[in-house]
C-alpha cells in the first residue's frame, strides 16, 4: 500500500451574523431560541470556532428562509 495523502482539514464558513442582522435583526439569544442552541453555540459559530451539526445548521438555514449554501460554505483550504 502506497502513503496516503495528507487531505486539509478545511473550515466551515457562515453569514450567519450578516443575515441575522440584515434581514431579521434578530438576537443571538432569540436565534438560538428558534433552533434549539444556546446563546453561546451561536456566538462560537458566528466567530467561526465553531462548526454546527448538520442538523442545527438546516435548522439555522431554515429558520432564515434561505437555502443552506446561502448561510455555510466548506473552505477545504481554511
Amino acid at each position: 500500500m502506497g502513503r496516503q495523502k495528507k487531505v486539509p482539514k478545511g473550515k466551515v464558513l457562515n453569514h450567519i451574523r450578516r443575515i441575522r442582522l440584515a434581514r431579521t435583526d434578530l438576537t443571538q439569544e432569540e436565534l438560538g431560541k428558534r433552533v434549539g442552541a444556546t446563546r453561546q453555540t451561536i456566538i462560537a459559530i458566528e466567530a467561526g470556532k465553531y462548526a454546527p451539526s448538520m442538523e442545527l445548521a438546516f435548522r439555522i438555514a431554515a429558520e432564515f428562509g434561505v437555502m443552506f449554501d446561502e448561510v455555510f460554505q466548506f473552505d477545504p483550504n481554511g
